[in-house]
């Protein structure tokens, strides 16, 4: 590592931890306060439970199937907790920890955390001794370019795009299917990787725990079918899945923990089980009686059954309630009329009712009201509130803007949300009815939820999700949801306003080429700003992921790094013999 680049690696690293601080904390806005004084929150940034013992069947009640479990389209934060901590491991990875410690980097397939060269436009990498697949045969340097490679594939759309945006040559590149390679990413041999980038990137080395950065054996791969069984480099492998019914995790003998100092793998078994109401889910781990008692939830607790939790001490004090460290957005297609007027997206600002949305998703105890795009965690700690729109919204505001667009008279529009969101649906079309803007809610399985919002000629005007920044940085945040440069067709991630503004293009591309993290950092606040006077999107909430676990659970928090997910990496059981066989 030259120099220059351990200066801003060191400097990097001091924002990075004060961001994953904040990130851990929580505090976005105001109600904040209010959300760190409640005893739903007690649980935040603690292992409940205490250490796990070997053996037993972990079972997930899932109320859905994943998105994707192949690496090369594995971009939603729970499927990627899932992905890199059981079945594939990736260059580097997070810490094992709760809280702030999560969001520090540790080494998993390399040695260390990857040497710069040539101003950050080089990365070398380092594979560990005696890696072995599920197999037996080794883990090479080779799979995982090979992996990167087919990540440009047009027909496994979806996954990580930090490959298409900074490696050289990567222009129209489309796998490795024709025998086209990458000469930017180089092997020298079996254990050393090098990566090339087009301009400086002194983060890359966080771009490397993406799935992206995992191995795939050539021999293995199956196309879009290796979606059903990925290969595993992982403590776990896959023994069964069933799409949309169950997946049945076993050892994978050939992992080496002497080779992994992340993942604990404490049971012998993962189970699992799909297709299930949320109610059901939180009904059954309320109770958590028989195989529930060793049960986790994979979605988060229902509003409705918020109540039933918090007013019962031992049931409350099973309840995990990280940040997701996400923004919520009403995203706006402005590409399309009417929503091709800025003065219409501000309406759709001015009208949305924060406060309906935070009830809907819970109540102010496990949200806070997003006032920015970035979360809380990339501003130090609080997001700031540059557009002052009052928490109900202003329909008064809202319908003068719609006057001035000449659309007095309201619009029709729809909006898409995941089946589990339909309350979230309902608020916002109830307080968008309120200033004219007459919407349809479309919903859809929360498996084909992204699939459906990233057919871009399909998709209604109107979508509710959210981003989560990769690492703790801006250069995660807004380049990946409102630069326009990087919209696809089909697969489109991120940027579901389709957002085009060559001012904000030119201004991203000025802040990434900057050496010193701190003005970098102040530059991508600044323009979280100027993107919001720009109306692409509304924020909504920033959500905690409420999940609860059952009685015979141990090791469990919610990881900072996922989303607020619990970390497969180290929960296990407190006593595997009352677990299901």
């Amino acid at each position: 590592m030259n120099k220059r680049t351990c200066t801003l690696a060191t400097a990097l690293v001091t924002t990075l931890a004060l961001g994953a601080t904040g990130c851990a904390g929580g505090t976005t806005s105001d109600s904040s306060t209010r959300g760190r004084e409640n005893p739903a929150l007690s649980n935040n940034g603690a292992v409940v439970g205490g250490t796990p013992q070997k053996g037993g069947t972990l079972t997930i009640l899932s109320n859905q199937d994943f998105t994707h479990l192949d690496p090369a389209r594995n971009w939603v934060m729970g499927d990627m907790d899932f992905g890199t901590r059981l079945l594939y491991r990736t260059l580097l990875t997070y810490r094992a920890e709760p809280g702030a410690k999560g969001g520090e980097l540790t080494t998993d397939l390399a040695e260390d955390l990857g040497v710069s060269s040539d101003g950050a436009r080089t990365w070398t990498f380092r594979l560990k001794p005696g890696l072995k697949y599920e197999d037996g045969t080794p883990i090479t340097a080779q799979d995982v370019k090979y992996n990167v490679e087919r990540s440009f594939s047009p027909d496994l759309p979806g996954g990580p795009d930090y490959a298409a945006r900074y490696l050289i040559g990567a222009e129209g590149y489309q796998g490795p299917a024709r025998g086209r390679h990458l000469d930017s990413v180089k092997t020298p041999d079996e254990r050393t990787i090098v990566f090339e980038l087009r301009k400086p990137f002194a983060e890359f080395p966080y771009a490397t725990t993406l799935p992206t950065f995992s191995p795939v054996p050539k021999s293995r791969d199956r196309g879009p079918q290796y979606d059903n069984r990925p290969f595993s480099s992982g403590p776990y492998k896959i023994e069964t899945y069933a799409r949309d019914k169950q997946i049945v995790l076993v050892r994978n003998t050939h992992w080496s923990a002497s080779t992994d100092t992340v993942r604990k793998a404490y049971p012998d078994r993962i189970v699992v089980t799909m297709g299930l109401k949320a109610n059901q889910v939180d009904d059954r781990l309320i109770a958590s009686t028989g195989a529930d008692a060793s049960a986790v939830a994979w979605a988060s607790l229902r509003p409705e059954s918020t109540p039933k939790v918090l007013t019962e001490p031992g049931v409350r004090a099973r309840l995990l309630a990280e940040s997701t460290n996400c923004t919520e957005m009403v995203q706006m297609h402005t590409g399309r009329a009417p929503f091709d007027d800025v003065r219409v997206r501000r309406a759709v600002q001015y009208a949305l009712d924060r406060e309906a949305l935070l009830t809907a998703s819970g109540g102010p105890a496990l949200n806070d009201p997003a006032s920015a795009l970035m979360p809380g965690s990339l501003f130090g700690g609080k997001q700031p509130d540059t557009l002052r729109i009052p928490l109900t919204g202003d329909v008064e505001k809202a319908k003068q803007l719609l006057k001035e667009a000449g659309r007095a008279d309201g619009i029709t529009t729809s909006v898409t949300v995941s089946t589990g969101d339909k309350a979230i649906g309902e608020a916002i079309q109830q307080s968008l009815g309120r200033a004219g803007i007459k919407v349809t809610i479309e919903t859809v399985d929360p498996s084909a939820f992204y699939d459906t919002i990233g057919d871009t000629k399909n998709r209604t005007d109107l979508t509710y999700t959210g981003w989560c920044p990769d690492f703790p940085s801006g250069s995660t945040f807004l380049p990946f949801v409102f630069d326009g440069r990087y919209i696809k067709e089909k697969g489109n991630s991120g940027n579901h306003s389709l957002f085009r503004d060559d001012a904000t293009m030119k201004r991203m591309d000025e802040i990434a080429a900057m050496t010193d993290a701190q003005r970098a950092n102040q530059a991508w606040r600044e323009l979280d700003a100027q993107i919001l006077a720009k109306a692409p999107t509304a924020p909504g909430v920033v959500e905690r992921k409420p999940l609860l676990i059952g009685t015979n659970i141990a090791g469990a928090y919610g990881h900072t790094s996922f989303g607020g997910q619990i970390d497969y990496a180290t929960v296990g059981l407190k006593d595997p013999a009352k677990s299901a066989s």
